[in-house]
């Protein structure tokens, strides 16, 4: 079993910073999404129901997700220096191994989430990114917003089939 459902907080909705703004959006679909694998067993959370994304599953949809993390913000706009989580397989974030457990994939997202923010702590939304020069801090944060918040949408569906479970 996975840890207890993750806290999330809406996004100020008076905002003036946005800087400010686009991490709390993302910290909000990052805890949406850590909501949507609590609770499932490993059977669940490696089960794909969906015969056209047969590699997608609950855990394979939060490797992917730390894996954009990994890429977008950590490595493109941050410049740090880590290894890419992409190899040659373009489907390797989404496989499950043997040492992918509910646990194990969490932490890892976790653990990926204060990498980007140490990362990307100096940048300010103008800045060009650290590692490509073509993109902004801006632009990489929007990114990962969108791109997590449409693999949330992902994740209600596999969590609805894994076990019922509806809602955010």
């Amino acid at each position: 079993m996975i840890m207890s459902t993750p806290e999330r907080a809406w996004p100020t909705t008076d905002a003036h910073d946005e800087l400010t703004l686009l991490w709390e959006l993302l910290r909000f679909q990052r805890h949406t999404a850590l909501g949507k694998a609590t609770g499932t067993t490993l059977a669940e959370a490696i089960e794909t129901p969906l015969a056209t994304s047969p590699l997608m599953s609950i855990l394979g949809v939060i490797k992917h997700l730390t894996a954009v993390e990994r890429h977008w913000l950590t490595r493109v706009a941050g410049g740090a220096d880590l290894p890419s989580l992409w190899t040659e397989d373009p489907d390797s974030d989404w496989r499950i191994t043997p040492t992918d457990t509910p646990t194990t994939v969490l932490n890892a997202y976790r653990a990926e989430w204060a990498l980007a923010e140490t990362a990307m702590a100096p940048l300010h939304p103008d800045d060009q990114a650290l590692g490509d020069p073509t993109r902004t801090t801006r632009w990489t944060l929007n990114h990962v917003i969108q791109e997590t918040a449409r693999h949330v949408g992902h994740l209600d569906i596999l969590r609805e089939l894994a076990d019922g479970s509806t809602g955010e």
